[in-house]
């Protein structure tokens, strides 16, 4: 896996939330939000570029990302157990 390491950790677990199907999201991908996993523009001042923004696909829970070395962003797909 190859090391992200302009990012912030913000958690080695992912978390849960409830997406609404067509709703537009910022994930936050450096790590510096105070509002995990979204967001919250902490990055403004820093080198790091904004948030990435996706749209849900389904509404329900999802498991998002939260050590920014995910390879299916913004979605958690196992990376941080390599960490």
């Amino acid at each position: 896996m190859e090391s992200k390491k302009d990012v912030v950790i913000a958690a080695k677990t992912p978390i849960k939330v409830e997406l609404e199907a067509g709703k537009e999201y910022c994930y936050c991908t450096c790590g510096l939000s105070g509002g995990q996993p979204f967001c919250d523009n902490s990055h403004f001042g820093t080198t790091h570029d904004g948030g990435m923004m996706f749209t849900a696909e389904k509404s329900g829970p999802a498991f998002l990302c939260r050590c920014k070395h995910t390879g299916n962003a913004p979605y958690c797909d196992g990376s941080h157990t390599k960490l």
